[in-house]
């Protein structure tokens, strides 16, 4: 009886845990070879914003253990997470692939 209910329990949390959803509305509808054959790049995407909190407690030791996130009252400070996305993609060849974050602005 336990492994009974213990296996069920399991099915039912299993089916319910999505880790993300999709980004492309257009690639859920596709079925088949047109879902394999899809071309992200061939489609228009809305770009997803990201924000991050701007106010994080340094906290080390026993002060980060018992922390407690519910009992936090400050403000949030969010601040959208930019990115140099299109430095890269003007890049051709051996430039484009030697690429890094680190690497500074050619003017």
């Amino acid at each position: 009886m336990k492994k009974v209910l213990l296996i069920l329990g399991f099915l039912f949390f299993s089916l319910g845990a999505f880790a993300q959803e999709k980004s492309n509305v257009r690639q859920n509808e596709l079925k088949g070879p047109a879902y394999k054959n899809y071309k992200p790049w061939m489609h228009e995407t809305v770009p997803v914003k990201i924000y991050t909190d701007n106010n994080k407690q340094d906290l080390k030791g026993p002060a980060y253990k018992n922390y407690q996130v519910a009992r936090d009252t400050s403000e949030k400070d969010l601040v959208l997470v930019t990115t140099n996305g299109d430095a890269r993609q003007k890049l051709k060849g051996p430039a484009y692939k030697n690429f890094g974050p680190w690497t500074k602005k050619e003017q």
